[in-house]
């Protein structure tokens, strides 16, 4: 597993606002999709590319784009939707696969209640978003998912990450998977509720409000 920490002036900036507990739902909303913009740019560094022949206003050349086949978006539900729009506009080509898993708040045990993914993901780049990455069990549990379809190319976008779930990931990824994991952050580490200190609190409800 690779480790990339995003640094940047404006991702420090932005992060300190997302953070704040006074911070709107709109506000929070917005400002994880320019967060996600910037990490991405990142994270995209290693996608493979095919010459392209095109014809400038000036002259014939040969150019670049993205080789197939397309690289796929997966946002965990329903957290990881809030990083899907930022993405989007970086990466407008790609295609998109939905992945719904939550966490049991009393077991800390991975309940996968819904997916919209292909059958076979082999040859695909998969960019799989989430906004934190606490134990780590969720994501262990979507990088095997997304494993069994063939997916050897996976990275994992997060704002923030523990300690606790790096080192996790380090332990149960197959090694045979090529994991690579971009934060804008890396916290101190994970409260008695498994919360990320100092973290943002739970980013789902900050981005859509408490669910009962």
């Amino acid at each position: 597993m690779e480790l990339h920490v995003v640094s940047h002036p404006l991702v420090d900036h932005k992060l300190t606002v997302l953070r704040d507990k006074n911070t709107p739902s709109s506000t929070f909303r917005e400002l994880v999709s320019e967060i996600v913009m910037l990490e991405a740019y990142e994270a995209t560094r290693d996608l493979l590319l095919e010459d392209k022949p095109i014809e400038t206003p000036v002259a014939p050349m040969v150019g670049k784009r993205i080789a197939p086949p397309r690289p796929m978006i997966v946002p965990i539900l329903r957290a990881g939707l809030g990083m899907l729009d930022g993405m989007m506009k970086l990466l407008p080509t790609a295609e998109v696969g939905f992945l719904g898993m939550k966490r049991d708040e009393q077991t800390l045990d991975i309940i996968t209640y819904a997916n919209r993914l292909p059958d076979d993901l082999t040859g695909r780049h998969v960019f799989l978003v989430d906004p934190m990455l606490a134990t780590g069990g969720t994501l262990v549990a979507a990088i095997h998912y997304l494993a069994e379809r063939g997916a050897r190319e996976i990275t994992c976008i997060d704002i923030l990450a523990a300690p606790e779930g790096l080192k996790r990931l380090e332990q149960d990824i197959n090694p045979d998977i090529n994991v690579r994991v971009v934060v804008a952050a890396v916290d101190d580490h994970l409260n008695e509720k498994a919360y990320i200190v100092p973290g943002l609190g739970d980013a789902g409800d900050r981005l859509y409000g408490v669910v009962d």
